[in-house]
């Protein structure tokens, strides 16, 4: 008998990774099950890792007024770290749901269950990518680099979270808005209420789109019994998402208030503001296709935060140019 489930592709693809990405065409065939660890065939999680990042570091700029070419930097370091943190969390991840994913339909085709990676090479692989991260972040000044070793908590923590708490995505939240306080901090050099706002209302689309994620697998999550507010909210996930699209467009209201008040124009402020407003009637849009038990739709709502995300970016690049 075999320890575990075979991949349901000779060619070792998971199956919930789009048929047309960059891996599975063009990475070398020793790279690809490393490469699939890290999630590079799905570079949504790296979207929402990465773009609190550049809002803490757009509103920073907004809040002094004072645009630096170290900022170039700060924002080019969090995409380059963002990929490789978000590699190795998922490389984490992986290593500690092990098990779990062996017995999930949609997860089952994974590297480690599906023996394309050992545990020891997925271990291997996660501190390689993790000191690569810590060489972006050893540039940055000294509170941001604190900031950035201290997250490793959140990030350890996080995959154990499903299973002693109804709400994991908080401890998600947590663990993938941290970069707003980072990329605040490289670039002012403190942190300020400001930017915890913004890690507030990062934490809030979180649970917006995670619990929609975590949608996907409530049928597996009951038969081996991994919690979510997915599997919490239930019927009343519809409720519960609209308090946190309030949520989030008023703490990071809030957020764009504090940060433009001493500085900016009235103009700039005004477009600044219409970053959250306008992210939240695209989180509204997507609670009027919301379909609980249609799986596909699910996935393809939780893909379309990656655009959620950028339009609050074009409106605080809008009122930089001020």
């Amino acid at each position: 008998m075999q320890d575990r489930p075979p991949s349901p592709d000779a060619t070792g693809t998971v199956s919930d990774a789009p048929s047309d990405n960059w891996v599975d065409r063009y990475a070398p065939a020793a790279a690809r099950p490393y490469l699939r660890l890290s999630r590079a065939d799905r570079p949504i999680g790296t979207w929402l890792l990465l773009l609190p990042c550049w809002w803490g570091l757009a509103l920073a700029m907004l809040f002094d007024q004072s645009p630096r070419w170290e900022d170039l930097w700060i924002f080019a370091g969090c995409g380059i770290g963002a990929f490789l943190m978000r590699g190795a969390g998922c490389t984490w991840n992986d290593i500690t749901d092990r098990d779990f994913d062996a017995r999930v339909a949609r997860t089952r085709s994974r590297p480690i269950p599906s023996g394309q990676v050992s545990v020891k090479g997925a271990l291997i692989w996660m501190i390689l990518q993790a000191l690569l991260a810590a060489v972006i972040l050893f540039t940055f000044n000294r509170m941001a680099i604190l900031l950035g070793v201290s997250s490793l908590l959140l990030v350890a923590i996080y995959p154990f979270a499903k299973r002693f708490t109804w709400w994991p995505q908080i401890f998600l939240g947590l663990a993938f808005n941290w970069g707003a306080l980072l990329a605040w901090t490289a670039h002012t050099g403190s942190l300020g209420s400001q930017a915890v706002l913004l890690y507030a209302a990062g934490i809030a689309w979180t649970l917006f789109y995670d619990t929609i994620y975590a949608h996907q697998d409530t049928e597996d999550d009951a038969l081996i019994g991994v919690k979510s507010t997915a599997r919490l909210f239930g019927d009343r996930t519809g409720h519960w998402l609209r308090r946190f699209l309030m949520a989030t467009v008023g703490l990071m209201g809030l957020a764009v208030i504090f940060s433009g008040m001493p500085n900016a124009s009235v103009l700039a402020l005004v477009i600044a503001l219409g970053g959250p407003w306008a992210m939240g009637w695209h989180m509204a849009w997507q609670l009027r296709g919301l379909d609980i038990n249609n799986s596909a739709k699910m996935l393809q709502l939780f893909r379309a935060n990656r655009d959620t995300g950028m339009i609050p970016l074009i409106f605080f690049g809008l009122a930089l140019l001020l």
